[in-house]
């Protein structure tokens, strides 16, 4: 299994995933603030690997701290911040945040190297249950499939946006090893391609069979009866259900119900966030215009146009028939279920 990110020694190694598929190269990282740019510049990504990684980076802080015990408390809140800057859509970012705060609020009394440790074991930990909810949410999502299933998907989220195994992907992973999956197709995701640069790479390692099609060639394909289910990860999901995810998303939702095709979210309970009543509570974040004018560095346009570059979209409660959890599929109406199963949780 691929892995993203992981401790060596004092360092965290990341999965520099801006270098696939060409190169297959880790980078050392020994100041968290390098992890922090690490999810800016998108060397790690997706909503879970996201949370993780911030977790790493706190962790890693506290063992960098060289100051006094009566600054730690301002520092580790600065850090805090530092990470919760970086990407402010993926919500799995804020748990991880607020996960590590309370360790840090029992142990921080402790010397600077017991703390560092005790933060340490919990990013872990995390790391460890998120490739575990990824195998629950695949056992789960394969049950959906029938044999010969032609599954389209967009963005990656995959083994590449989390610890391992993957969310959407993890459910493609499980149904395929039961020889459920004829074919995936893979929108390749514009602006930056995370379909055609990483999706096709990590299905293609496991030798599942998948065809990259442009985003615009969906409702082609649909319309040509070669899809028979839609199946997406999520950055943050509101309580009533909405769900945020790569632009584009929102798209293959209302291309689905035209062509009354299931349309599945896969994503862990820690991509809830039952405070947002709706999708249009959700901040959706928005990258530079130079992600748009070039592809892998050469301009494809006039260098001087102006560009609108949101990272996300948000598709409604009711174009979604089920959300795949650690727990099962959760069935509309959403709102109810996501938020007993959450308080449930805490």
């Amino acid at each position: 299994m691929i892995c993203t990110i992981n401790f060596d020694g004092d360092d965290v190694l990341v999965l520099d995933q801006n270098r696939l598929p060409g190169e297959l190269v880790y980078e050392r990282i020994s100041d968290h603030r390098d992890l922090a740019e690490a999810i800016k510049l998108l060397k790690v990504r997706g909503a879970p690997l996201i949370g993780v990684s911030a977790a790493f980076g706190l962790a890693l802080a506290a063992a960098n701290y060289t100051g006094s015990a009566d600054s730690l408390e301002a520092y580790y809140t600065e850090q805090e911040q530092l990470f919760a800057a970086t990407r402010p859509t993926a919500v799995n970012l804020f748990g991880a945040i607020k996960r590590m705060r309370q360790v840090f609020n029992r142990q921080k009394n402790l010397d600077t190297g017991s703390l560092a440790g005790y933060l340490r074991q919990e990013a872990q930990n995390m790391f460890d249950e998120d490739i575990a909810k990824n195998h629950a949410i695949g056992e789960a999502g394969q049950d959906l499939l029938a044999p010969d299933s032609r599954i389209l998907t967009i963005c990656n989220a995959g083994a590449l946006a989390t610890c391992g195994y993957g969310t959407a992907l993890g459910v493609i992973r499980s149904a395929d090893r039961r020889g459920k999956i004829k074919m995936v197709w893979a929108c390749e995701t514009r602006p930056v391609l995370q379909g055609a640069r990483l999706t096709v790479w990590e299905l293609m390692q496991d030798k599942i069979p998948v065809s990259l099609i442009t985003d615009n060639m969906a409702a082609y394909l649909m319309n040509l009866q070669q899809i028979d289910a839609v199946i997406i990860g999520a950055d943050r999901i509101a309580a009533n259900g909405d769900t945020a995810n790569k632009i584009g998303s929102y798209s293959l939702a209302v291309l689905a119900q035209y062509h009354k095709l299931p349309f599945y979210v896969a994503a862990p309970l820690s991509t809830v966030d039952i405070d947002i009543p709706s999708g249009g509570e959700i901040p959706i974040e928005e990258r530079g215009q130079e992600e748009v004018r070039r592809i892998l560095g050469n301009y494809i346009t006039v260098p001087e146009v102006s560009v609108f570059n949101p990272a996300f979209d948000v598709t409604p409660a009711d174009l979604i028939k089920g959300i795949i959890t650690e727990v099962g599929v959760i069935r509309p109406p959403f709102t109810e279920r996501l938020v007993r199963i959450k308080k449930e949780m805490a």
